[in-house]
């Protein structure tokens, strides 16, 4: 997890404790130029999908191989124009019904679990008895 130093909380016992144990198993780095650190993982062929409802391209069609950072903007205001600009993608979660957006956390599970799942669709798996 890569958050901005300066508009994120930090890892605060409140934090810790509705993460459930994550906080303990999951890197956690802030960094000073969100911007930077992004250009820095596309350096190092990363490929960079931001999640925004204002995208044309679905979860379920991203093009994302099996390196890759998933960007989630604020709740509200969404991606900054900056951020928005640094990834290779945009992609947006379909939603059927009167929901126009959800909780961060929720859009976050749900695009992990995504690409997670297409991951292991491309993995070849081993026979174990």
């Amino acid at each position: 997890v890569i958050v901005s130093r300066n508009r994120s909380p930090g890892l605060t016992p409140v934090v810790r404790n509705v993460a459930s144990g994550a906080a303990e198993t999951t890197p956690f780095i802030q960094v000073s130029n969100l911007a930077r650190a992004l250009q820095q993982l596309k350096d190092n062929d990363v490929w960079i999908v931001g999640a925004a409802g204002e995208a044309t391209t679905s979860l379920y069609d991203s093009s994302a191989g099996n390196r890759l950072a998933i960007v989630m903007g604020s709740e509200g205001q969404g991606l900054r124009r900056l951020t928005r600009e640094h990834c290779d993608e945009l992609v947006f979660i379909p939603m059927q019904g009167q929901v126009e957006s959800l909780n961060v956390s929720v859009a976050t599970g749900i695009c992990l679990f995504e690409y997670r799942r297409k991951l292991a669709e491309t993995t070849p798996r081993k026979n174990v008895l």
